[in-house]
């Protein structure tokens, strides 16, 4: 399959062509009022029209025809944006910007508005459930989550509540209402959730930890504590993607960031079941909801994860993702995988690396990502060149 753009235009001075690499299986172009007509046995073909009614994300995920991948970045909202930060001096407590309608409406849109990603995710965070389960904490700048009263015994665990988010987080369901009205369809709407040994690990650490050592003390020493902790959070996740569905995200993302802490074994005790019954839940009431797994370090576990039933794996940088998308098998849809690091390099290297990945990825079922988040003080314009490039590509 050959390439050409049939036009030439003008680019941003932030911007430079993204060029049409030798080998390559898809072709790139600068933002262009022609479409890339590519030929295959000397045949000229449009591209190929998608469905208006939904967004390209989700009919990527469900295996429809669509002309390219569709693209967002984890953590797209906040951190490396100066309009972010800006927010962030007027109101320095992330539970404030978190829990507040209009701020999350807000620092929400504010890569749609500049970047217009293929998704828009909810800005909030994977502990946000926390007080609704009657367990306090908080985010301190420099120090990160902080649990007050960590979970060690079995009389703890059962003063932990079932969450009902309806009741506890009204401010998430309103702000995915407004948007959806905002986004009009342009893009998927995300919500997300964490995963419930992630949540666990928090709650029983503490907070974030390097080695694991009590939530790892707990599973080898008192593992019914744990499963008792564990089947609370499954039941409250289910609960929460559920009405984050019915409040207007068009797919969710379950991170089980820790979950790769574990050896396989105990990844098949302490995690696998957990998440296989959030997803069968969610697709007694939910059948057509796509749900999204990530964890990141997954490559040893990536065979299980597809286990759990979601529609896609989303795969970290350490995974080359050709191999990933041969172990997970045609019927599961990827998302990922290129290395936030690429983001520091120059335009020309992150062209590059995007199209290794896309190739890599092939044809469909592939949603183009970072393979985890942004990183503190990437550079604004490196992002809206990889968003650039990535929609200009043609299939």
């Amino acid at each position: 399959m050959s390439c050409i753009n049939t036009s030439f235009t003008s680019i941003t001075p932030t911007s430079v062509p993204s060029p049409k690499l030798r080998g390559s299986r898809f072709a790139f172009s600068s933002k262009s009022r022609s479409p890339i007509l590519c030929s295959l046995r000397g045949t000229i073909a449009e591209p190929k029209e998608t469905s208006v009614a939904e967004p390209l994300l989700l009919n990527a995920v469900r295996g429809i025809d669509v002309e390219r991948p569709p693209v967002w970045l984890m953590r797209q909202a906040g951190r490396y944006m100066k309009s972010y930060q800006i927010i962030c001096e007027k109101y320095p407590s992330f539970r404030e910007r978190s829990e507040n309608v209009d701020l999350v409406v807000e620092i929400s849109l504010q890569p749609w508005n500049v970047f217009k990603p293929d998704g828009v995710i909810l800005f909030s965070d994977i502990l946000t459930p926390l007080p609704g389960m009657n367990i306090p904490f908080d985010i301190v700048k420099g120090k990160g989550p902080v649990i007050f009263d960590p979970i060690h015994t079995a009389a703890q665990v059962d003063q932990v509540r079932e969450f009902v988010p309806g009741d506890s987080v009204p401010y998430v369901g309103e702000a995915l209402k407004i948007l959806r009205k905002e986004v009009d369809n342009k893009a998927a709407v995300l919500g997300f959730v964490g995963a419930p040994f992630t949540l666990a690990s928090y709650v029983v650490e503490g907070g974030s930890s390097k080695h694991f050592s009590k939530i790892k003390r707990l599973a080898f020493s008192e593992p019914e504590i744990l499963h008792s902790l564990l089947k609370k959070f499954t039941t409250s996740m289910a609960r929460y993607i559920q009405y984050q569905a019915d409040s207007g995200a068009q797919a969710v993302q379950i991170f089980d960031s820790w979950a790769t802490e574990l050896s396989p074994a105990d990844f098949e005790e302490f995690s696998l079941p957990y998440l296989k019954q959030i997803v069968d839940t969610v697709k007694e009431t939910h059948p057509q909801l796509p749900l999204i797994l990530y964890a990141s370090g997954s490559g040893g576990l990536l065979e299980r994860l597809a286990l759990t039933g979601v529609d896609v794996v989303s795969l970290d940088w350490t995974v080359d993702m050709a191999d990933g998308r041969k172990r997970l098998g045609p019927n599961i849809a990827v998302q990922g995988n290129v290395d936030p690091g690429v983001l520091f390099g120059s335009k020309e290297f992150i062209t590059r690396r995007i199209n290794d990945t896309v190739n890599k990825a092939g044809k469909g079922k592939h949603i183009l990502n970072l393979g985890h988040g942004i990183r503190v003080g990437t550079p604004e314009e490196n992002v809206a060149h990889f968003f650039e490039v990535a929609k200009g590509i043609r299939y």
